[in-house]
């Protein structure tokens, strides 16, 4: 009996569990009455259900014996019976004070297996179908299932497969069931086509929607499949775009999806109406909340009269005032932008109008969609938990923050009602994407003419957790070694801080110059000040050994070290390395920075502001003690919106003094190449008259570039020219050279050149050729560099 029970509530939860879909799945239902208006029964006589059992029939139906019942209550237990789908044929008639009722059981599944899938593996598709093993063979819910696996392929580009089933018998009504996949070939994007642009080319608008058009390298980016979620998104991304640059009115007309069987690819097609082009009129903050001074709020504002209208600007602004409102104790203030349009001069007036709001509470925050990614990752970017006041501002700041993680491929954010009239419920959409990748890179140096090899991997959303690893390792010729490991907590013991690691070793080897090696690794801890400045504090270790290496390694006669005779003095190697040569040695330092950053993107940025400050001391045990300070910024502007024609300007600075006597040569600044293009690393400065350069204690750079697309390249395929200007010197001597005569001075170098930019699938790629235009003799030259990732 208690064997029955749990088997009539299986049975139970899967009648509710398939109600609705067998409902509306057209099923053919054969019924034979005899009792065409209302009756009664004495009894409920089951006949066909042998595994299923009688009373999990009864269960299902709404004719209970001794009450009246009607044609309805046949139909419906019908249907009842049906949606459990153990049964292929259901009939009930009454038969003088019996109602009996006759069923034909489906087959059970024995097995589900998968054949022919490559792509997909077993485990992943057994989750997306419904069908299982022991659950009933049901041809309407395997169509369904078959229709699922579809939807998996083509999600991942391969809209082409075809899957069918075949079924195995086994004893006792039970089957075996076979999907068979027919993987077919990847489904491409054919033609991304704009309809109605006139502001901007249909190149520049592709490089901006997410989906790109199919070509060589689209098995490796992935961003030519398909899917309607990718559609919207991009949609998003167009309005976006035109709002950002002036366009208020931007409209999407239609966005047509056309597929073309017989090449297995689709033809995207965006029609848009781009309206006029706005400025900004008057800007002014008003207020009718008492105790709040909108004269104050006025320093805030981040939109300004005149320049191009941005919806960006108007939603920083209308941040960063309510920020200021909640702290001065008015959680409830609301924010409201209002637009006064002149269509005679194109401007936009905008007065930021701050009122009390409803008084409404966050009753919960329901995240739907995450399949990988930890909801607590999700809900900690909200400033805002249940309980708290609502606050739509702070919503938009939370989508904004979850869409730069990079971890989902969609966010939406809706509210609903709550159970009261005062709370709100707010639903979070995301769709999870890849967040690992792969990387190979290589380098060459034609100064000391070397090739370096580098594998990555990276993973920015660790075990769905959001913390970030990155592991690396690399090698060339001059027996260059290199390994490195990062690892970074966002939100270190639950608190807004970013607290990671970084280890670290590296060697090289060349038979004309010394052998360096290095060990080391990093404590840091980064902690938000504004959305758009933070503050930094690390600790480092490091050990770095000299030795030797050909011509450094022999004295004057000839002689290698180790041999009978050999001069220690090495006169071969200046006195600032014989004092490193040999020897291990030991850094220890602490450092802060500031960082700022206001760019656009951060792998292609078009506007902005990206700035560094940086102040370190070295001297909590090891053999270096110093102080330097540094500061880098670079500014980026677009000089033309229809030409996609990007500026940007490059500054940076440094000093290093030492706090207890003389600094070593690792201590001392050494810039070149990656300062000033046309220049080996440690290319310029002071330098022996041997030719060992010393670095210096005081440096400047600067840098002009402007870049465009290639031409005849599709736009979205990221390759971009450049020309640039570089100047910079760097000067000042704190190592003892024992006398020793070095080159030296505040000599200004420069360079021009060109170069060409990939943001290609294996991270951003730049190849750069340079001409010093102004230089000394003894500086060291390299007119072609290569660089596997843009570096700050």
């Amino acid at each position: 009996m208690k064997t029955g029970s749990r088997f009539l509530n299986a049975v139970s939860a899967v009648a509710v569990s398939a109600g609705v879909a067998a409902s509306g799945a057209g099923v053919s239902v054969l019924v034979s009455a005899s009792a065409a208006h209302a009756a009664v029964v004495n009894r409920i006589d089951v006949r066909g259900a042998e595994r299923v059992g009688a009373e999990a029939v009864r269960a299902n139906l709404t004719i209970q014996p001794g009450r009246s019942f009607s044609n309805a209550d046949i139909d419906e237990s019908v249907k009842r019976l049906y949606a459990t789908g153990y049964f292929s044929d259901v009939r009930i008639s009454v038969s003088g004070g019996s109602l009996v009722v006759s069923v034909s059981e489906n087959q059970l599944v024995n097995q589900v297996v998968f054949n022919g899938n490559r792509k997909i593996k077993d485990e992943r598709l057994q989750a997306v179908v419904q069908t299982q093993a022991l659950s009933p063979y049901s041809q309407n819910q395997i169509d369904a299932d078959i229709q699922r696996i579809k939807e998996a392929y083509a999600a991942i580009g391969r809209s082409d497969i075809q899957v069918t089933t075949e079924t195995f018998t086994v004893a006792d009504g039970r089957v075996n069931l076979a999907f068979v996949v027919d993987e077919g070939d990847r489904t491409k994007i054919g033609k991304i086509e704009f309809v109605g642009n006139d502001a901007y080319s249909d190149g520049r608008l592709a490089s901006v929607i997410v989906t790109k058009k199919s070509n060589f390298l689209s098995f490796l980016t992935r961003k030519d499949v398909y899917s309607e979620a990718k559609l919207r998104a991009d949609e998003e991304a167009l309005r976006e775009f035109y709002f950002n640059h002036g366009y208020p009115d931007f409209r999407i007309v239609s966005t047509d999806a056309v597929f073309d069987e017989s090449k297995n690819e689709y033809t995207l097609t965006y029609t848009v109406e781009e309206g006029p082009r706005y400025a900004f009129g008057a800007v002014e903050v008003e207020s009718t909340v008492s105790g709040v001074d909108a004269n104050e709020l006025q320093r805030f504002v981040e939109t300004r009269e005149g320049s191009t209208y941005n919806a960006r600007d108007v939603q920083k602004t209308m941040e960063a005032i309510s920020t200021r409102v909640a702290a001065e104790g008015y959680p409830f203030a609301r924010v409201t932008p209002r637009g006064n349009r002149d269509f005679g001069s194109n401007t936009i007036g905008v007065s930021y109008v701050v009122d009390q709001g409803e008084r409404a509470y966050v009753e919960r925050i329901e995240i739907r969609g995450n399949t990988r990614t930890r909801d607590y990752v999700i809900r900690r970017e909200f400033d805002l938990a249940e309980g708290d006041a609502f606050n739509q501002t702070m919503i938009a700041r939370a989508k904004r923050r979850l869409e730069a993680l990079g971890y989902f491929e969609t966010v939406n954010i809706s509210t609903s009602q709550g159970s009261a009239p005062d709370r709100v419920v707010i639903i979070v959409d995301v769709k999870d994407q890849s967040t690992g990748s792969f990387g190979i890179g290589a380098g060459y140096s034609a100064g000391s003419d070397s090739i370096l090899l580098e594998a990555s991997v990276e993973e920015r959303n660790f075990l769905g957790r959001g913390q970030y690893i990155r592991l690396a390792a690399g090698g060339g010729t001059d027996d260059a070694r290199s390994f490195n490991i990062s690892f970074t907590e966002p939100y270190f013991l639950g608190y807004r801080l970013a607290a990671g690691f970084d280890l670290f070793r590296s060697s090289t080897s060349s038979e004309d110059f010394y052998d360096y090696e290095e060990t080391g690794g990093t404590l840091r801890v980064t902690a938000p000040i504004t959305e758009d400045l933070s503050t930094t504090f690390s600790y480092t270790y490091k050990q770095m050994s000299y030795d030797g290496a050909g011509a450094w390694n022999q004295d004057a006669n000839g002689i290698v070290a180790g041999e009978p005779g050999f001069n220690s003095d090495r006169a071969n190697l200046s006195a600032p390395y014989r004092d490193v040569i040999g020897k291990d040695w030991v850094q220890s330092s602490v450092a802060h920075r500031l960082n700022y950053n206001t760019l656009d993107s951060q792998t292609e940025p078009r506007e902005g502001i990206q700035a560094q400050f940086t102040q370190e001391f070295a001297g909590l045990g090891g053999d270096s003690d110093f102080y330097k300070i540094s500061a880098k910024a670079r500014a980026f502007y677009t000089l033309s919106d229809e030409a996609d024609l990007v500026g940007s300007i490059t500054v940076q600075a440094g000093h290093v003094m030492p706090t207890s006597g003389d600094l070593k040569v690792f201590d001392q600044f050494m810039i070149g190449g990656r300062q000033i293009r046309g220049f080996e690393n440690s290319g310029i400065g002071p330098r022996m008259v041997n030719g060992d350069a010393i670095g210096g204690t005081t440096y400047f750079a600067a840098s002009a570039e402007a870049s465009f697309p290639m031409p005849g390249i599709p736009q979205d395929f990221g390759l971009r020219g450049a020309f640039f200007a570089d100047a910079g010197t760097l000067f000042g001597n704190d190592v003892d050279t024992r006398g020793e005569n070095y080159y030296g001075g505040t000599h200004l170098r420069a360079s021009v050149g060109v170069g060409i930019g990939w943001a290609s699938p294996f991270g951003p790629l730049r190849v750069d050729y340079a001409i010093p235009v102004m230089k000394e003799d003894y500086d060291k030259t390299q007119h072609f560099r290569f660089s596997i990732a843009n570096q700050f």
